[in-house]
């Protein structure tokens, strides 16, 4: 990974999205698609759409969602400890003891998210998973009033933002879903930047996806494609635990994910199997029965119906303050991504 690209990918890492308060990210993908883009436009929903030969045929959408999962604060007792409520889907056993972030307006606050001590838990509580309700955010101070002074009721909140290196190019972070597939659709971007094009291409950072898909629902209307490729995590099941029968095969370090279903045009997943052969990127499947919790879900049923492919970033640890992704596949995604989209001509057939 070059190093731009690297410094790009951790700047969406180290910057809070949770869905509805995605502008410091936003920032940072303005700023970068910039270098590279035609043009750059947010639209009122908060979607950034950065385009490269916009007067091209046919009109191809790529999509990662900036938005991570995080909370709101709810209310603010007379001692000054912060509640909580999740905006998205969170397990409460992963997250008592993390270090967490009130985004404020005058900058950010740092608190403990925090319960009795186990010393001091009766016999039921030891037996239940508490509820947000049960549990407090600790900022140290010592009144509301005080609190009040640094925290606003609706103010955005995430887990202590990080990025932890491992072995063999992997990473650790909260927000790698998607802020990843963010970085493959924006790197893909700068890839195109001085490549000849007869498609024009649409890379967007969706908003608002871990709450319905709203971020895609919006721009895919507003740009209108005739193809559309969702890149977002999916699990990898390369961990104890996992029954594979029902989840399927996946690792990291092995490629990105091609999958195949009914939330898949079949044309487009040729497509994406042919770039993947011709530039030799390593790929993995995974099958889907049904519409697939990602952007591709209502990108397909935009307007009059697009030609939907769904491209997946092994992801370990998935909604945890320790999400685990490779570089490499990063890399790869990227790879086939900027391949399928030379590839793309005027007369090409996406009826299946």
């Amino acid at each position: 990974m070059e190093t731009a690209s690297r410094r790009f990918l951790e700047q969406l890492l180290l910057n809070p999205s949770p869905s509805g308060y995605e502008r410091p990210v936003q920032d940072v993908v303005r700023q970068w698609a910039s270098r590279f883009a035609d043009e750059v436009t947010t639209d009122r929903h908060g979607n950034v759409i950065a385009v490269r030969n916009p007067q091209g045929q046919p009109r191809v959408m790529l999509a990662g969602h900036c938005d991570q999962i995080g909370f709101l604060v709810q209310y603010i007792d007379d001692r000054g400890f912060l509640y909580l409520q999740p905006i998205g889907g969170w397990d409460m056993q992963i997250l008592l003891g993390h270090a967490f972030t009130v985004w404020t307006a005058n900058g950010p606050v740092t608190g403990v998210l925090s319960r009795k001590a186990p010393h001091l838990l009766t016999s039921e509580e030891r037996k239940k998973v508490p509820e947000f309700h049960e549990v407090w955010l600790d900022i140290g101070v010592t009144s509301r009033e005080e609190a009040e002074q640094l925290v606003r009721l609706g103010d955005p909140v995430t887990i202590a933002l990080e990025i932890r290196e491992l072995r063999h190019q992997l990473i650790a972070a909260p927000g790698l879903d998607d802020k990843v597939g963010v970085w493959v659709v924006m790197e893909t971007l700068r890839r195109l930047a001085e490549v000849p094009l007869q498609a024009a291409i649409f890379c967007v950072s969706t908003v608002q996806e871990e709450i319905g898909l709203r971020g895609a629902t919006t721009s895919s209307y507003g740009i209108h494609p005739t193809v559309g490729i969702a890149v977002d995590v999916t699990h990898a099941t390369d961990t104890p635990g996992n029954e594979r029968k029902q989840i399927g095969e996946v690792a990291l370090g092995k490629g990105p994910v091609l999958v195949r279903g009914p939330n898949v045009n079949p044309r487009v997943l040729e497509r994406l199997e042919a770039a993947a052969g011709a530039t030799e990127v390593p790929v993995q499947w995974r099958a889907h029965p049904r519409g697939t919790g990602t952007d591709a879900n209502v990108m397909q049923l935009s307007r009059e119906g697009v030609a939907t492919g769904l491209l997946g970033i092994p992801n370990r640890y998935m909604h945890s303050p320790v999400e685990v992704v490779s570089l490499a596949d990063l890399d790869a995604a990227a790879s086939l991504l900027t391949a399928f989209c030379r590839q793309i001509t005027p007369q090409d057939n996406w009826i299946p």
